[in-house]
């Protein structure tokens, strides 16, 4: 260890936990604690029930927690696979070019979600291309918006990899489509699986451009969330919270499996 001594270790400890607890693990303990609250008058809750998490199971709050989830999946995989072959494509071009698709991928991260939201409902507002108040657009503002992770996750690991194995694929006789089916993307699966993993849990917790586009019939949780709380029901939406938080973990958690999975292949 860096630090030798018993007395400064205990010291660094006690900081960290300073430090992370009010900052990470406590908020989460509040959200979690509000959710079970029937009343909270004083530090702690007065009155305890499970009533905000039996709504959850059906009607609106239901809808909302699977156009979430479906919301997120379709975006993560359309930015999975723009990103892979964006960043793919990019290791081929001269270095103006690969600068330039590095910067049209990049871009929305440099710029607010509510921008990215109104730039998609003022480009598609008017014929030909009408996704005002779709469900379309909803997903596409999702996608838009984490593809620039997608793209980062993959480029990093594409630039790791060792040209020799594609190569001497190729100069087995496997043609380009085979060597990248059978050598490349096998090779990148992990990364592959670290990205949509972010995808998704980037998705699910979207609201501002969401907030600007999503159709009365394609409410996703985060809004729900928003609106409930925004009414004061205070207790009812920190058992949304949860369920949100609950059901991205477990994608999350599948996710990091088969990444394991796929890197001890």
């Amino acid at each position: 260890m860096l630090v030798h001594s018993a007395a400064a270790r205990r010291i660094l400890w006690a900081v960290f936990f300073l430090l992370v607890l009010p900052l990470f693990a406590l908020p989460f303990l509040v959200v979690l604690t509000a959710s079970f609250a029937d009343r909270w008058s004083g530090v702690l809750p007065s009155a305890f029930t499970a009533a905000h998490y039996a709504d959850i199971g059906h009607g609106e709050s239901l809808n909302s927690l699977l156009t979430s989830l479906v919301t997120a999946a379709v975006a993560s995989l359309a930015a999975l696979t723009s990103g892979t072959w964006a960043a793919l494509a990019a290791r081929r071009l001269g270095p103006r070019l690969r600068r330039v698709i590095d910067g049209l991928f990049m871009l929305p991260l440099a710029v607010p979600s509510v921008v990215v939201g109104l730039a998609l409902l003022v480009a598609f507002s008017a014929p030909p291309l009408l996704l005002n108040g779709t469900r379309t657009i909803v997903i596409l503002a999702h996608t838009v918006l984490v593809t620039a992770f997608a793209y980062q996750s993959v480029r990093a690991a594409v630039a790791r990899l060792d040209p020799a194995l594609e190569q001497s694929a190729a100069g087995l006789g496997a043609r380009p489509a085979r060597v990248l089916w059978r050598v490349t993307l096998p090779l990148l699966l992990p990364s592959l699986g670290a990205a949509l993993g972010l995808c998704f849990a980037l998705s699910m917790g979207e609201l501002s451009a969401t907030m600007m586009l999503y159709p009365p019939d394609w409410l996703p949780l985060p809004v729900r969330i928003f609106a409930t709380t925004d009414r004061g029901a205070l207790f009812t939406g920190a058992a949304l919270a949860v369920a949100l938080m609950a059901s991205t973990l477990v994608v999350l958690i599948g996710t990091a499996r088969l990444r394991t999975r796929a890197s001890y292949r």
